[in-house]
């Protein structure tokens, strides 16, 4: 009985120490695979170029809550319905840019093969 006990106390112990081990190296590995992943799929952009997709992205989300909060406060059902149309309008506008450049990435893997 001593002998599981003992067993068990030391397997205790040495669960937390491998749990550590094994996430810091599932981190390190991670970090290397999303660069090798980005480069393989010609997909590196300069800083300016993350720069300007981020402002890109924030006005796109500023429209949409801009928007969201007029139609929430309208009263008139009328304007309320041509806000919504309005928003639906620019998510419309919005997926088809995403769209074209998953179409246009997509191109450009075929055409490297």
């Amino acid at each position: 009985m001593k002998h599981i006990y003992k067993s068990t106390a030391a397997l205790l112990l040495l669960l937390p120490i491998s749990m550590i081990s094994s996430a810091a190296e599932q981190q390190k590995s991670d970090k290397p695979m999303k660069k090798m992943d980005m480069q393989h799929q010609g997909m590196t952009m300069t800083e300016e170029q993350k720069t300007e997709k981020m402002h890109s992205m924030q006005e796109h989300m500023l429209q949409m809550h801009d928007l969201s909060n007029q139609i929430l406060i309208e009263k008139d059902p009328a304007k309320k319905e041509s806000l919504k149309n309005q928003q639906l309008q620019l998510m419309e506008a919005h997926h088809a840019q995403m769209m074209g450049h998953r179409q246009q990435k997509m191109e450009q893997r075929q055409q490297k093969k």
